[in-house]
């Protein structure tokens, strides 16, 4: 199902597409929502191929893949309020769509990780709630969090082996928080994951190549190490000789394994450390 205006507005930054089961089902489905990247400055809902091997035949997974305003349309904090009304409309229209309001996980891949990353641990926090949509009654929480490659500290991203300068004021960074980071070190923490943690967020499977260029490495173990200092459940996988983006048939046995743990309570285990890039 296309096009799904979650605002109500007709901005085409502003809806998702619904992905729905053939079969009909005696329970409602979890559900597993994308959230593209594209250093929040490109993208598009329709890049959704990874989210179709999460949901593909044999899971009773519904999916969702959404749009979200780009910095050339709004700085920081329009994508988390856009991302969390397009939650709050999904659990609205549960069930309508036969969906579980209780079970949704949340996937992204680099400024999308960054996305998912926020919902998981900005559950309770009314500023950055925004006031979008007809659902303001609804809750943004999500279920779990599967962060790819997302920023999770823009005040330590510097220094680290990426070949992106924080400082550049035409950086993806910069249009995200309104200038340099240097000037900006306000919304900087603002728009950081690590600064929200607190041990009620959902539990998290964080994936990270240790080879990546662009986000650095060690914005997934300061991560990690940070949710796990909260007794937040937190999976670190660490990609080989990875690079920004990889994709493995061990990487998808084990994002299914998550999502099977928290979104069916299946007792699986999901090992941690090292998975094959290739």
């Amino acid at each position: 199902m296309r096009n799904l205006d979650y605002v109500g507005l007709g901005n085409q930054r502003q809806m998702l597409d619904l992905y729905l089961p053939d079969a009909k089902a005696d329970k409602p489905h979890p559900l597993v929502v994308y959230i593209h990247g594209g250093g929040w400055e490109t993208g598009s809902k329709d890049e959704a191929d990874v989210l179709a091997e999460l949901i593909k035949g044999g899971t009773p997974y519904a999916g969702a893949s959404i749009n979200y305003r780009l910095t050339d349309q709004a700085p920081w904090p329009a994508q988390i309020h856009d991302c969390k009304a397009a939650i709050r409309w999904l659990r609205a229209h549960a069930q309508e769509y036969n969906l579980d309001p209780d079970k949704i996980a949340v996937f992204g891949i680099s400024a999308g990780g960054h996305l998912v990353s926020m919902l998981g641990v900005t559950g309770g926090v009314k500023e950055l709630e925004g006031t979008l949509g007809q659902h303001l009654d609804q809750s943004s929480r999500v279920s779990c969090v599967l962060d790819f490659c997302g920023p999770s500290n823009f005040l330590t991203f510097g220094g680290k082996g990426s070949v992106i300068d924080p400082d550049d004021p035409k950086g993806a960074m910069a249009k995200l928080i309104g200038g340099p980071l240097k000037d900006r070190q306000d919304v900087a923490r603002n728009a950081s994951p690590v600064t929200y943690i607190t041990p009620d967020d959902a539990p998290f499977l964080i994936i990270h190549g240790d080879k990546d260029p662009l986000v650095p490495y060690a914005q997934a173990t300061e991560f990690d190490a940070a949710l796990e200092a909260d007794h937040i459940p937190s999976t670190l996988l660490t990609g080989t000789d990875g690079g920004h983006v990889f994709l493995s048939g061990p990487l998808f046995e084990r994002m299914n394994a998550f999502n099977a743990r928290h979104l069916q309570g299946k007792n699986v285990q999901i090992p941690e450390g090292a998975v094959p890039s290739k």
